[in-house]
């Protein structure tokens, strides 16, 4: 969330609040700022029937996260591209911008992304654990494909820093955030569920997301 003059909504003028830490997941004045704006947001989206299914402060002061799904197929893009309307309408009345860069303060500050949980039936049945390797050895394969697809600057999110993995490499693990593809404890724990795919940025087509992830991992295309 920034002012109208750009800068970060409730960051001090020409200056920087304190180190990250407290931020994320926070609750107080100092800590969570914009909370006014997400919370008549999460109303809106409620109200227009969008499956919005949490929110919250996130480590970077004025960064927040709100969760769409879970959808089936390209009613997730639907459903997120009219979230993001109802969030831009919504910070409009507070006299509010809203950034979508994936790394909109440079620095030692989080970037955003658009994190993508995806599942098929086969994972979320019983050791479809099997299937999520699957999965995300034909990611790793397209990784480069993948990546034209996620975003524009995601270069300057993707550094091997601040919870990402480097935008060259592939990564995958079990609770891992600094990987491309993480699973989820739980999922490892219980052998079967989704997978999260950490590489889109906060400004991707959630359309094309969605065709690569189908095309790579339901599909089975490969690059020539």
């Amino acid at each position: 969330l920034l002012d109208r003059d750009g800068w970060p909504f409730g960051w001090p003028k020409g200056g920087f609040p304190h180190p990250q830490g407290p931020y994320y997941c926070g609750v107080g004045a100092s800590q969570a700022l914009g909370r006014h704006v997400v919370e008549a947001h999460y109303r809106a989206c409620l109200y227009a029937g969008i499956s919005i299914g949490g929110t919250n402060a996130e480590v970077m002061p004025a960064q927040w996260e709100y969760q769409v799904g879970p959808c089936e197929g390209v009613d997730a893009s639907d459903q997120l591209w009219m979230s993001r309307y109802l969030l831009l309408r919504i910070a409009e009345e507070f006299g509010i911008q809203v950034s979508f860069d994936p790394k909109p303060i440079p620095g030692d500050w989080n970037g955003a992304g658009c994190h993508t949980n995806f599942s098929t039936l086969a994972m979320r049945q019983p050791n479809g654990i099997e299937a999520i390797d699957k999965a995300i050895k034909a990611l790793e394969l397209r990784h480069e494909t993948h990546i034209r697809c996620y975003g524009r600057d995601n270069d300057r999110r993707l550094t091997g820093r601040h919870e990402t993995a480097n935008i060259n490499q592939f990564k995958a693990g079990i609770a891992n955030r600094g990987a491309s593809i993480r699973i989820p404890r739980q999922v490892g724990e219980e052998k079967c569920g989704y997978l999260e795919d950490r590489r889109p940025a906060s400004n991707c087509d959630p359309y094309v997301v969605t065709d690569i992830l189908v095309r790579t991992v339901c599909l089975s295309e490969k690059d020539p």
